[in-house]
């Protein structure tokens, strides 16, 4: 399993990320600023998966959401919150081109799986803890 990462790490690697990105690459074509079903024509053979977001010891994490401010899953600005759905389901992979960082999951219901991806943007990261 991949290493978990906590808020604070994973503000570190997306800022880090951030600037070191090029400023191109063939991972860009599709903007991924909000959730997006991951575009068939993204590389995957540049995806490098560096951590996750699933801590070990939680088997079944919540599927409550962190959506402040009328935000929606789909929000280009929703706030990419770690402990809360769908965060704490994903993985984060790094495009091996241009540094880029990438969350990453699988969405499943009853008749479908889809693949989900969203870039992973420092600024909107929050450390809210879960209720209770």
């Amino acid at each position: 399993m991949a290493q978990y990462l906590n808020a604070g790490t994973l503000i570190e690697l997306a800022r880090a990320a951030q600037q070191r990105a090029a400023a191109s690459c063939e991972c860009t074509r599709t903007p991924l600023d909000g959730w997006q079903s991951q575009p068939l024509s993204m590389d995957e053979t540049l995806l490098v998966e560096i951590g996750t977001l699933m801590p070990e010891d939680e088997p079944e994490p919540t599927y409550s959401e962190y959506l402040p401010d009328k935000t929606t899953y789909w929000s280009s600005d929703a706030p990419i919150a770690p402990r809360y759905f769908p965060y704490n389901r994903c993985g984060v992979w790094q495009c091996s081109s241009c540094a880029r960082l990438y969350l990453r999951y699988v969405e499943g219901g009853g008749y479908f799986v889809d693949r989900r991806i969203r870039a992973l943007n420092a600024d909107l990261i929050e450390d809210v803890p879960l209720p209770g």
